[in-house]
């Protein structure tokens, strides 16, 4: 089977930065499903990984990515009850296995969703990475309650990205939250009010445009760019006893002391926790991904697709890793077999 990989982390313009390959096709066995892949998506994930996880070094084989996808089923394991060959299927992976950028992957079941029937290809491969982090951010960490919330506010810090953009359809269109979001370009404004937002303001001067939007405070905030860039605004804005979630992460120390005054509550959110601990829930995230997949087909929420570059090649990969890295990219971009 034609795989897409790398050996070293290069500057995705080398020649080298991604190579074709061929593997062997693999079996599976235990809870393991057989995905023949028909689409893929890039999220900043995958360009991360590779410019970092082959430093200085090259390889024995090729290092295989990629966190996202729809196909069918080819084949089960053994103890395989979630599905059988032929299902339509859609996932984002394990972080601890080889990715998607392959003809065919094995996937464990309990990771994988039935693939929304109103969607195309391309549309559903846009979504699983997202989709579950958004979902768990809004109702995993924070654990945001669609009755004893509704009308409460929330501010989404990146909300023209891929996982910005699912954030606000589903604290919008499912849980009824006020949505803020930031965008600052004329396009990445359009995009957030299309996707459902109620107030754009600039990422620049938070607070002041927060505020001036009529906004003292906000009951929650979820964080998908630069938790200490606006640590200080977002201590700013939360309201007392008020819930703050982070996909980003941090090189330094976040300054959780300056929360205390308000007793408010701070969440990581790591989407491959489950998968890579093997966690006793673990498969709630195949039933997130099938309460998204009715949210698609019922018109509730809609794909964050927004570009498709036709055919598994090594130069579309490369393609689409250099639109992540440029920082400008809108919604999602999918690599369609």
């Amino acid at each position: 089977m034609k795989t897409i990989g790398f050996k070293t982390s290069l500057p995705i313009n080398e020649k080298e930065s991604f190579v074709e390959f061929e593997m062997p096709v693999p079996q599976p066995a235990g809870r393991d499903i057989l995905v023949k892949i028909n689409a893929i998506s890039v999220n900043p994930v995958d360009y991360k990984i590779r410019q970092n996880s082959a430093k200085d070094t090259v390889l024995e084989s090729p290092k295989v990515i990629g966190w996202d996808a729809s196909g069918v089923v080819e084949a089960v394991g053994e103890h395989v009850t979630f599905f059988k060959p032929g299902d339509a299927v859609y996932y984002a992976g394990d972080l601890t296995r080889d990715g998607s950028n392959t003809e065919y992957q094995l996937v464990d079941e309990r990771i994988v969703g039935f693939k929304p029937a109103q969607l195309n290809n391309a549309e559903t491969a846009a979504m699983p990475l997202t989709a579950l982090t958004a979902w768990e951010s809004l109702y995993d960490r924070i654990r945001i309650n669609d009755q004893k919330d509704k009308g409460k506010s929330i501010l989404i810090i990146g909300g023209a990205g891929g996982v910005g953009s699912i954030a606000i359809q589903l604290a919008k269109k499912v849980s009824g939250l006020k949505v803020i979001t930031t965008a600052s370009r004329p396009e990445t404004v359009a995009w957030c009010k299309n996707m459902g937002a109620d107030v754009v303001v600039n990422h620049k001067n938070l607070v002041e445009e927060v505020r001036a939007a009529g906004v003292q405070e906000v009951d929650f905030i979820l964080d998908f760019v630069d938790l200490n860039s606006y640590w200080d605004a977002i201590v700013e804005l939360i309201k007392p006893q008020g819930h703050i979630a982070s996909i980003t992460g941090s090189a330094t120390p976040v300054a959780l002391n300056k929360l205390k005054n308000k007793s408010v509550t701070f969440s990581w959110e790591l989407m491959y926790t489950r998968s890579m601990y093997k966690t006793d829930d673990m498969e709630q995230q195949h039933h997130i991904l099938n309460k998204m997949a009715k949210l698609f087909d019922n018109g509730t929420i809609k794909t964050t697709l927004n570009q498709t570059l036709k055919g598994f090649t090594a130069e579309n990969l490369k393609e689409a890793h250099r639109l992540l890295e440029s920082g400008k990219t809108i919604g999602k971009v999918v690599i369609e077999y």
